[in-house]
């Protein structure tokens, strides 16, 4: 009996007025009506990304997004850099190879993010200019661990170095503070599926004046992914392919929503989640760690938890659905079964938080890992102290 608790890092939980507007009829996508709803989403997305340039939108997933930010502004043989931040940095930079690009991948340990320091030695030593551009994630799904995307671009400001400077912010976009222009973004990605609090199925090129002008030139092949066609069509409110019309009427939904609530208290609102959710874990105790190891670098989307070694997250995971029907996240290739993740976007409010924990807690419990039982009332005391 009751709903089924979702609470992995995406996809999130779709509100009410999206489910909704996902049910309207399928319209002409030809059409005045549709043209109408083109334009006003396409104008719509931009202040999310912070941005007043075009953002392009495909029906696809974050994956197709990654390809069309490489293919549309590089050549073959370009060197990009990229940094080991966790599973998704990974298959980025897995990609980038895999295009015929020269990967000089930055290792990590999966509990820090970019380091800004190493962005800096990196294209200091590239006075010719040989790497064409930086890949980051901003916010690292399989990690809770947030880069500093405003120091990494100071970074590659002090070089002078005219690498793109390419972000994920599939985990991060419409719940952490997020700046495509001010911080000197040149292709953004994104995805529907988590603080956009939409199903799976849109991604997202936001793109910055020198990303379009490094268009002209890219030598990489594309026809699909290609910005120029949809470019042009998008000016008239349509697309070159088939849209995904009903994921654009929950998308225009969800836009309304983030509106109404204003940018600057969703981000407030994922902070303060994100702070009560790490009270309950420093009060539980038995030793049990954050993933991330910096403070400056939490995640407010998600918080990944490190088991003690002598316990199984995945049986801890087993154990909280099979008894209380969550669903948190996995642990995803080096640390599966080491990690399990919390998620704490999107549609999400103090009291779905609190029976998040209170699961966690029980099944904590229940899995024999040696707890202290305050863990939820540390997280409703950090709710409370930041309500008054």
């Amino acid at each position: 009996m009751g709903r089924h608790f979702l609470q992995i890092p995406g996809p999130t939980n779709c509100p009410d007025e999206v489910l909704r507007a996902l049910a309207a009829p399928t319209i002409d996508h030809r059409g005045p009506e549709f043209q109408a709803l083109g334009r006003r989403v396409l104008e719509g997305i931009r202040p999310v990304f912070g941005t007043g340039n075009p953002v392009v939108i495909y029906p696809a997933s974050g994956t197709g997004a990654w390809e069309a930010a490489l293919v549309n502004t590089l050549s073959p043989g370009d060197r990009v850099l990229c940094f080991e931040t966790g599973h998704f940095a990974t298959l980025w930079q897995k990609m980038a190879t895999e295009l015929g690009l020269v990967v000089d991948f930055v290792p990590g340990d999966w509990r820090h993010g970019v380091d800004p320091a190493q962005v800096e030695e990196r294209l200091g030593a590239d006075p010719a200019g040989e790497i064409k551009a930086v890949c980051c994630v901003h916010n690292e799904t399989s990690t809770g661990v947030t880069s500093r995307i405003a120091e990494v671009r100071a970074a590659i400001d002090r070089t002078g170095h005219p690498a793109l400077l390419l972000v994920d912010t599939i985990s991060s976009l419409a719940s952490i503070d997020y700046r495509h222009d001010e911080w000197g973004v040149d292709v953004t990605v994104a995805g529907s599926q988590k603080g956009l609090m939409l199903p799976p199925g849109l991604s997202f090129n936001a793109i910055s004046d020198k990303a379009l002008a490094a268009s002209e030139h890219a030598g990489l092949r594309r026809s699909y992914w290609d910005w120029r066609p949809i470019l042009e069509t998008n000016a008239n409110g349509f697309f070159p392919y088939t849209p995904a019309t009903n994921l654009l009427y929950g998308l225009e939904a969800s836009l309304k929503l983030l509106r109404e609530e204003g940018l600057k208290n969703v981000f407030a609102r994922h902070d303060r989640h994100a702070r009560a959710t790490r009270a309950a874990v420093r009060a539980w105790g038995g030793g049990l760690e954050m993933l991330c190891q910096d403070e400056r670098e939490y995640s407010s989307s998600l918080t990944a938890i490190l088991v003690p070694e002598q316990f199984d997250a995945d049986e801890i995971r087993r154990i909280i659905l099979q008894r209380f029907d969550m669903s948190l996240g996995a642990g995803l290739s080096k640390v599966a079964g080491k990690v399990f993740r919390i998620g704490h976007l999107g549609a999400f409010e103090d009291l779905t938080l609190i029976g998040t924990l209170g699961g966690v807690q029980m099944g904590l419990q229940l899995a024999g890992v040696p707890i202290d039982t305050g863990g939820v009332n540390a997280a409703l005391e950090s709710l409370r102290d930041e309500s008054q």
